[in-house]
């Protein structure tokens, strides 16, 4: 995921999870080491669409749905897959058995949000690091056919277990499946009543 994804991230968590909308570009900087700059840079498009504002000493999210948006239509999400395969088991149980260390997005990661599905599903998607990665491929080996597992390249800020709201929503959008409308539009119910 790209340094500017995980800015973006943090802003809608705090926004959305915690009702913080002002940050400062040198605390963003601060918390995940990146370089001002490369949080500017991530900021200027933000600030050209309207979603911030910019002011002497920070600036403000004053449109959370449009940074959300503007996140998942940017968001290449096939691009940090690591590993698919095919397992033939029910979706449940596929979940039941990723290791400690999968944090789980898209459809698994909001039916354990919110404890109930829209739509049925048929993939699960998940965040892992290598170690991780190497486990998954143990228990679920490389096998023909569609896939319905797919790992996700993770960073060092990802929360464990289950995605961000905000991740989730921009791992949907990103989805084709016909049922990934539904959750979208459930989810923006949750986010955004």
């Amino acid at each position: 995921m790209r340094k500017k994804e995980i800015l973006y991230r943090e802003m809608l968590t705090e926004a959305i999870e915690s009702k913080i909308l002002t940050f400062t570009q040198l605390a963003l900087s601060k918390k995940f080491g990146f370089s001002l700059s490369t949080v500017n840079n991530a900021l200027k498009p933000l600030e050209q669409i309207g979603a911030i504002e910019k002011r002497e000493r920070y600036f403000q999210l004053v449109d959370a749905h449009k940074l959300l948006t503007f996140w998942a239509t940017t968001r290449n999400l096939a691009k940090d897959i690591l590993y698919s395969t095919r397992a033939e088991m029910p979706v449940q149980k596929i979940e039941g058995s990723m290791p400690p260390g999968a944090t789980f997005t898209a459809y698994s990661g909001y039916r354990f949000l919110f404890n109930e599905a829209p739509a049925d599903y048929g993939e699960v998607y998940v965040y892992a690091d290598e170690k991780t990665l190497e486990e998954i491929k143990k228990r679920f080996p490389e096998k023909k056919g569609p896939s319905n597992i797919f790992v996700l390249e993770t960073d060092a800020f990802m929360p464990e277990r289950i995605a961000p709201r905000a991740q989730i929503y921009a791992d949907l959008w990103n989805l084709k499946e016909w049922y990934a409308k539904d959750f979208l539009d459930a989810l923006e119910r949750r986010l955004f009543p």
